[in-house]
């Protein structure tokens, strides 16, 4: 790798156009299954009040404590860099009093976000996102749109055997009696668990269950489900979206000790799974949020949705062998042979691109075999040859690259040609 005099920092990176196919294959999906959904775009800042984060996002969990970019603004604000989007979809909803819309807004947001964590495969510090939101309706219903909006993803990318892993974690009326029973569990291992669970027992004790430190996983193993207990209004919301599921032939597992690391959660919880990817099987998350709204200033607002990682989607896209995805290759490349011929190909050219055909030539002086080979470089379908006989017959040899065949076309007739071919 050629060295300069700077780099990219260490957990981003450059996105070349190589790569760039697979976005484009992943950006047409989530046009797709948006538009069949019925959900809108809706674009964020880049960086939001630090306070809407720590407030939106809780300050007990990893993203505030550890994992935010955070930096003071020339007008001594507290500005941060978004660490994900709901947050910042709920602060827009209010602002905008989107309230007053058709409920449930539906709406959908791709871009980066940033977090500072320790790199690793499929994980940046600079990564992109597909989020979707539903605002406005405690519907289980709305619950299995939004998780089948995500498996209508990955289906379409190609992704196989799916599954959902699904908890319910509560309402603010029966999760004070879990909390109560979790930490009376945890006080008897107390001396057993890391230094961060230890901190959260009186902070944040759903989070206890969301630990990933080897030393804390039998503690969890062994604790109280919060499924035991739930509300009639929470079990009720529960049972009937897994009624949905059932009805629609989706494959789920019951994980007691799911809670996603948000504070925001309630009720539903859920990740979609697919085999054949590595050892971490889930490809996305979400889940149900019926208090954020308020705890940022709102109307009490319940919404639900989920968010995807890209630069994962990539990565796995990239592993599959069956699919060979290639850079988009010109229609037409002109190689050309003096002054009046390289002024017949910018005429042409021009030409060709009104009818909606890609074509390129090469620019500086090259020769007619440099011109050739960057053409093959290009994997161009059709090299059309502009040398001194053209000239004077007003056509141009067009070499099919695929057949080696070649034919000579009027000028006036490439258009026509290639769109027909």
């Amino acid at each position: 790798m050629a060295k300069g005099l700077f780099q990219s920092p260490k957990g981003v990176r450059d996105i070349l156009p190589e790569e760039q196919v697979y976005w484009r294959r992943i950006e047409d999906a989530i046009r797709k299954v948006v538009d069949l959904y019925g959900y809108e775009k809706l674009d964020l800042p880049v960086f939001e009040d630090t306070g809407l984060f720590k407030r939106g996002v809780g300050e007990s969990t990893d993203i505030v404590e550890k994992e935010m970019y955070t930096f003071q603004d020339k007008g001594d604000n507290a500005m941060t860099l978004r660490p994900e989007f709901t947050a910042g979809v709920m602060r827009a909803h209010i602002q905008h009093n989107m309230d007053q819309w058709p409920k449930p807004a539906k709406l959908y947001s791709t871009g980066p976000v940033f977090r500072y964590e320790r790199p690793q495969a499929g994980r940046f510090r600079q990564f992109s996102q597909f989020n979707v939101e539903a605002l406005g309706e405690q519907d289980p219903a709305l619950d299995f749109e939004i998780m089948s909006m995500a498996y209508h993803l990955y289906d379409e990318l190609g992704f196989k055997n799916l599954s959902f892993q699904i908890n319910s974690i509560g309402c603010p009326v029966c999760r004070p009696t879990f909390h109560k029973e979790l930490v009376e569990y945890y006080r008897g291992h107390i001396d057993e668990i890391c230094p961060d669970c230890q901190s959260r027992l009186d902070r944040n004790p759903l989070r206890l269950l969301d630990c990933k430190r080897e030393q804390c996983q039998p503690i969890i193993a062994g604790a109280p489900q919060i499924t035991d207990c739930l509300c009639e209004d929470c079990s009720t919301h529960f049972a009937t979206l897994r009624s949905y599921l059932d009805d629609a032939g989706r494959s789920y597992t019951l994980n007691p000790l799911m809670v996603r690391g948000l504070d925001y959660y309630t009720k539903t919880v859920f990740e979609v799974w697919a085999q054949g990817i590595g050892a971490q099987n889930a490809v996305c998350g979400g889940g149900r949020y019926d208090g954020l709204s308020e705890i940022l200033g709102g109307k009490s607002m319940p919404g639900i949705g989920f968010a995807a990682g890209i630069d994962r989607i990539v990565m796995t896209l990239q592993a599959q062998d069956h699919l060979k995805l290639q850079r988009p290759a010109p229609t037409a490349f002109f190689v050309v042979q003096g002054a009046a011929a390289k002024a017949q190909a910018v005429r042409l050219i021009t030409v060709l691109r009104a009818a909606g055909i890609t074509a390129m030539m090469a620019f500086g002086e090259r020769s007619f075999k440099a011109q050739f080979k960057e053409a093959d470089k290009r994997h161009t379908r059709f090299t059309l040859v502009l040398g001194e006989g053209e000239m004077e017959g007003q056509f141009a040899t067009v070499k099919n690259m695929a057949q080696s065949t070649q034919e000579n076309v009027p000028w006036s007739d490439l258009a026509t040609y290639l769109l027909d071919y």
